[in-house]
């Protein structure tokens, strides 16, 4: 399967189609994909669902997918890296919908038909898309700032449409087991430390603050605590190789006590320092 690369943190352009004519596909980065005219059918990770002129693709890096036209498409492409996402979405973001980026970001309950249903926004989104295009075209005085809060915007309208609905609840309800439902959960929260609180977890998923604890260790052999710190490593090995804070600001971000902290839990799940970890692996 081909595998489409692109260097850029942040790309924004129009195509138009009668045929289709890039193969099944994916991706070194993210993308939305806004159906600006036209209509046909939209084939992601081997489910095909059709397609028309408002409707709005997110699709992660080991996504694939192709389209296949009926009508003569415009498509508006925006894609952007996760470090873009961090320092242009996360960072300046209200908790409550920081988490909901995360999850849409890493959300295993995968919304395959367009993540736009309401009409207004379909209408609103397909503006700013137009807009958006126009800025990063024209490299106006302050494109870049407003480039960053109109992509803001957009993303926004999107968690609005999806999780309006019920589509990951559902999943979440129905597929997961009690223990997914857990780690799931944690893998979401993980930098929500009165989320995190014993007391909380457990009154989250109606269970006692012992049983809670002995529970995830018995079915992971791991503590609720370690499962914390794994999550926390793995978002400061990402933010070391793909952002440029430093390694005190990445120890803030991420919640621990001071550098020094921050520093010795690393060395001990990677077993390497933060800043040798990131002069051995960053290419860039």
């Amino acid at each position: 399967m081909k595998r489409i690369v692109n260097f850029n943190s942040f790309n924004v352009f129009r195509i138009e189609k009668e045929i289709w004519d890039i193969e099944y596909h994916n991706h070194n980065f993210y993308e939305l994909i806004i159906i600006e005219n036209g209509k046909g059918s939209h084939r992601l990770n081997g489910i095909t669902f059709p397609y028309q002129k408002g409707d709005i693709f997110l699709l992660r890096p080991s996504d694939a997918h192709e389209f296949t036209i009926q009508n003569k498409t415009r498509f508006i492409y925006i894609k952007f890296t996760e470090e873009y996402i961090w320092e242009n979405l996360l960072m300046n973001k209200k908790n409550e919908l920081k988490k909901i980026i995360q999850l849409l970001m890493e959300d295993r309950s995968f919304v395959y038909e367009s993540g736009i249903k309401s009409k207004a926004d379909r209408e609103h989104l397909l503006r700013l898309s137009r807009i958006l295009l126009h800025e990063f075209s024209h490299k106006n005085l302050y494109n870049k700032e407003i480039a960053a809060d109109l992509f803001s915007a957009i993303f926004t309208i999107l968690i609005r449409n999806t999780m309006s609905s019920s589509t990951h609840q559902k999943w979440v309800s129905q597929n997961m087991s009690r223990i997914d439902r857990i780690l799931y959960y944690i893998n979401v929260n993980f930098l929500d430390a009165d989320k995190m609180k014993i007391e909380n977890l457990a009154k989250e998923f109606m269970l006692s603050t012992n049983y809670i604890s002995i529970y995830v260790k018995k079915e992971t052999g791991f503590s609720i605590q370690q499962h914390i710190i794994q999550y926390k490593v793995k978002a400061a090995e990402k933010l070391l190789l793909q952002s440029h804070y430093n390694i005190s600001e990445i120890a803030d971000r991420l919640g621990f006590n001071d550098i020094s902290h921050f520093n010795k839990i690393f060395r001990t799940y990677k077993n390497q320092s933060p800043s040798v970890f990131k002069k051995e692996n960053k290419t860039i």
